[in-house]
């Protein structure tokens, strides 16, 4: 039967409890004499070394991994292609980075539409950007890129 946990009876779990090891204290305790430092020389000081003050600048820069790609600070454009906006816009919609993230389209303010796909839907696009082939086909059937 155990008893109800209340302020006199609490205690820390087995086990995460340990008692600090006591350095020193004569050959009988197992950790006497060099203490667990190993034998004599500059590690076994109280300063020590310290190997990062050792490797110095050049083993640093040998050490870090090169050429393992690159990730670039500057958001990614959202692509939206020309047969996404005909399916998704009425004929005359205008076309803003608003209304496509409204509607599902991008996932962000900045939006690029590319010439991929038929457009047979006039469109008024603003404030996107718009490669050369998006252009040429958004015009070519009577829309306008602004």
């Amino acid at each position: 039967m155990t008893t109800p946990l209340s302020m006199n009876n609490l205690k820390p779990a087995r086990g995460s409890k340990s008692s600090r090891k006591r350095l020193g204290r004569g050959n009988a305790s197992g950790k006497g004499t060099t203490a667990g430092r190993g034998g004599k020389g500059q590690t076994a000081r109280t300063g020590g070394r310290n190997r990062l003050k050792l490797l110095g600048m050049r083993h640093l820069m040998l050490q870090t991994p090169k050429l393992r790609g690159f990730k670039s600070q500057h958001a990614k454009a959202s692509v939206v292609t020309l047969e996404m906006l005909t399916k998704a816009f009425a004929d005359g919609a205008k076309v803003t980075p608003a209304s496509l993230l409204k509607k599902g389209l991008a996932s962000s303010t900045y939006v690029k539409i590319l010439g991929s796909g038929a457009l047979k839907k006039k469109f008024v696009v603003i404030g996107c950007k718009v490669s050369e082939a998006a252009k040429e086909k958004i015009l070519a059937v009577g829309g306008e890129v602004r």
